[in-house]
Parts: C-alpha cells; structure tokens; sequence
C-alpha cells in the first residue's frame, strides 16, 4: 500500500494525475482500519465528483474522478468508535496473513473450560448439599473440572506463541524499525521494548479497569444487600488495591488482598509478556544469549514448583487443585513453563515459515504422542497414590508437558497435516468469539457472582441445574462481551494502529 502511495505523489504532475489519484484512494483505502465503505471512507458521494475541463480547446471532457479525502488523525480516531465499524471488524470472518488460525479454535475451546470450572466452583460454595460434590467428585469424568487448570495452561501457550511468531515476522519485515528510527544497539532495544509494552498496556487496560470497577460496585451492593456473603473480599480489596491491578503486579501480593481474583491470569501472562519482550528483541541480534537466559528461567521455573510441591506436600491427584492457590497456583515463576514453550514453537514456525515435510508415519505417531499426553494429564491419575518425589515431579512439569502436547497440535495444522482438527479450529465461525476471549474471561466471573448472589435461597445441586446455569453463564458471558469489545477494546486497537508509527507514515 505504501507503494501505490508513493507512485501517486512522484507522479502527481503527470498528465493522468486524475487517474493516479484514483489509484491512490483505492491504495488508501486499503490502509484505512476502520471497514467503512468506500463511498464513506475515500469519496464523499456524488457531490466530490468534479468535471476536469482542461482540454476545452479539444471540445472533449474528461472522465469525471472522485476527490480523495485524507483523514485527519483526530478524524480517524473519532472513527475509531464507530459502533458499526468495531462489530464490522470483530464479526469478520477471515484472518490476516500472519495469523496463526488454529488458536482461534483452541482460545474458544478453553474459555468455555474456564467457565465451566469457575460455574462449579462457585456454585458448589453457594449449595445446600455439599454432600453431592463429594459423590460427583470421585467420578471419572469430574476429573475434566478438577485439572481444569490445564485450560490457563493454553492461554499461557498461545499467548508465547503469537508474541513470537509476530514479533519476528513484523521484524523480518523490517517494520519495527519505525519504531527505532535509525538508532542502534541498546537504544534500538530499548525503544523495541518500550513500544511492545506501551502497546500492550493500550490494548489491555481499558475494558479491564472498566470490569474491574463494575466488580467494585457490585460486590459492596451485595455485600451490603444480598443473603450471601461475597465468595471474596473485592468490596474490600479493590478500592484498597485497585492499582495493582492496574500496574499488573497483583499476583505477587497475598491472595486475600487481591481484587478480582480470576484477574491473576491477566497479571502473570503480562509479566510473562514483559520478560519475553525483552528475550524476543535480545535474540534479534544475539539469538544465542537469548535462548540461554530462556532456558534458564525454564529450568528454574520447574525446580522452584517442584521445590515448594515437596516441602508442602503437595498431592495434585487428591487435593483441592486450588489447595496451594498463593504458593503455586498463581505465581508467575510457577506457571511460566507453557509461555516459554509456545514461544518456542512461534519460532519454529517462523523460521520453516510454517512449511514442513513429514512423513505418514511421523504424522501418525505425533498424533498418537499428542493425543496420549493431553488425555493422560487429564485422566491419569484418577484414583492414583503418587510418593511426595512423583507427586512434585508432576506439579513442576504437568503445565509444561501439556503444552509440548499442544505444541504438535499447532505445527501439524499451521503447516498442513491437521485434517478434520485443523477444519474445526480454524473454523471461521469461531473468529468473532476467539476475537472477544478477552472481555468473556473479564466478565464471566462476575455474570457467575450475580447468578448466585440474586438468589433468596442456596442452590440445590444436580447435573441439569449446572449444565443449565453453566450454558446460560456462557450465552450471558459473551453477549455482554460483544459490547464491552465494541466499546473499549475494538476501539482502543484501531487507534493503537492509527498511532503506530508504520501508520503514521503511510499517511503523512
């Protein structure tokens, strides 16, 4: 697009400068982010239309060419909010070029795990015969809410995997270095970084700060009105600790001072994000360096679950998976095995630009290895005795080896040899809700609270009342998604790439 922009302004003295300029508008309007049309986007209908009469002497007119209208920046932001454009773009059917498509199916897969779980969980605190979950927990297909946490595992893998991946295609394509400006060495990191962090508080910060007050001021009605006690202390804690949150550092506090405790994921993969941000712009000139300190933190990452497993005893196949929550579960040195892993992988795909030659029996046997590792980590250990020694073993590398099992899932349907699983998780009807995971793990929670805390009375348990309350949690949960999307998070994307500086320098 820059190209055809280019060609336009080195030509605009030529003779055909109507036709180059028309030209232009449709390079332009490739490079507009909002999808309005072109009759609103580039040409202002038929009132723009002008008659060019310059060959008069020739008793001939010219075609008619529509006038171009370059938007301002204060007007492309304004149009940022277009209530219309945002759904346009979030309900969009395809993906970009550097997109990896499978993750949209497994982001969709593992929220509704994640709803699912935190629906039990919370219900079962607001029961009137608790008895009930001890029978439902010694059933074997209980086992799939239990390891639930395996679902934040995958978020933590895709979220490696995408920064990676993209971080160096677009730096392949040289694109970050309009964000260096022609310095070098550490300076040209240091601005890489920064940018790569500015971008990511933007992108995350709006819908979440709105989330969380809309926490704040539910959870001290209903502690003030409701028949229950609140299942955490937000109406406490968030007006005391908010700016945790908002710095993105609430998982290395207690969890009881913690606001809006499902919001530890968000905490962790941020700083995951930060520390692979600086291992990503190390590696671009010192790969070596990089991949060593990666390794590093891997190994101490696995030694340091292990460790605090062991000396609490820590039995993942009885214990309450939440039993060790401000120890291990929500520590960012505990579960940082899955993001270093998909980063791993984002690069591998980047470098065999997603093309590999494999054969039948190497496919078949990965699918095997893939399949028995992801059903064995979930199932595996129903009803089993591990010694303290296995029983660390297997907290310190569960997360890891469940990744490495999404890891074959990934490669073999990025590079062609997925078959009917690729066809399901990249299936388009799954881009518009993959596109609003983020606001669906914000609010979910909170949609869960109000369900039960409304009530003037406990639940009474059964499989039908939590397959009907968790599918109404799930419906309700990305209904109120879609528009928190369409009114903080599309909104602040489109003006993150008006304000880039490739963005910027396309339209000067």
């Amino acid at each position: 697009m820059t190209n055809a922009y280019r060609q336009a302004q080195d030509k605009d003295s030529n003779k055909d400068s109507d036709t180059l300029l028309l030209l232009y508008s449709v390079a332009f309007q490739g490079r507009v982010y909002l999808p309005v049309p072109a009759a609103e986007a580039i040409i202002n209908g038929p009132q723009s239309l002008t008659i060019n009469n310059n060959n008069d002497h020739e008793g001939s007119l010219r075609s008619a060419s529509p006038k171009v209208h370059k938007f301002s920046v204060f007007e492309e932001l304004l149009l940022s909010f277009s209530v219309q454009a945002n759904v346009k773009v979030i309900c969009d059917n395809k993906v970009g070029g550097d997109t990896i498509s499978t993750v949209h199916g497994l982001r969709v897969i593992s929220m509704a795990w994640v709803i699912l779980g935190h629906t039990c969980i919370t219900t079962f605190k607001y029961s009137d015969n608790m008895e009930y979950r001890k029978v439902v927990e010694k059933k074997f297909l209980f086992q799939t809410i239990t390891n639930g946490a395996f679902s934040v595992d995958t978020f933590f893998f895709m979220g490696g995997l995408l920064v990676s991946f993209l971080y160096f295609r677009t730096n392949a394509k040289g694109d970050l270095n309009k964000l260096t400006q022609g310095t070098r060495g550490i300076v040209a990191g240091g601005l890489k970084f920064i940018g790569l962090l500015m971008y990511r508080f933007c992108r995350l910060t709006a819908p979440y700060m709105f989330v969380l007050g809309v926490v704040q001021v539910t959870m001290k009605w209903f502690h003030s009105n409701s028949v229950f006690e609140p299942p955490t202390a937000d109406h406490y804690n968030c007006p005391n600790y908010w700016w945790r949150n908002f710095l993105y550092i609430n998982t290395l506090f207690p969890v009881d001072q913690m606001c809006m405790i499902w919001s530890w994921y968000v905490a962790d993969d941020t700083q995951f994000y930060v520390i692979g941000a600086v291992i990503l712009v190390l590696a671009t000139n010192h790969f070596k360096i990089a991949t060593f300190l990666m390794t590093t933190l891997l190994l101490s990452s696995w030694l340091t679950t292990g460790y605090i497993a062991l000396i609490n005893n820590h039995m993942p196949s009885s214990d309450d998976p939440l039993a060790l929550f401000d120890k291990i579960y929500d520590k960012p040195w505990t579960r940082l095995g899955p993001y270093f892993i998909g980063m791993s992988v984002g690069y591998f795909l980047f470098k065999t630009d997603c093309k590999i030659k494999m054969s039948k029996t190497t496919i078949c046997v990965g699918w095997l290895l893939s399949s028995a590792c992801l059903l064995s980590l979930l199932y595996g250990l129903y009803e089993a005795e591990l010694s303290p020694i296995m029983a660390a073993a297997y907290s310190s590398l569960s997360h890891s080896l469940w990744a490495l099992a999404l890891s074959w899932i990934v490669v073999a349907c990025s590079t062609g040899y997925g078959g009917y699983v690729n066809s399901i998780l990249s299936a388009p009807i799954l881009y518009p809700i993959s596109r609003i995971t983020y606001c669906a793990y914000l609010l979910h929670p909170l949609i869960i609270r109000l369900t039960a805390m409304n009530l003037d009375s406990p639940f009474h348990l059964g499989k039908y009342t939590m397959m009907i309350t968790f599918l109404g949690v799930l419906v309700l949960s990305y209904v109120l998604s879609f528009i928190i999307s369409v009114s903080f998070e599309a909104p602040i994307v489109t003006m993150l790439k008006i304000l880039s500086p490739k963005k910027r320098k396309c339209i000067q």
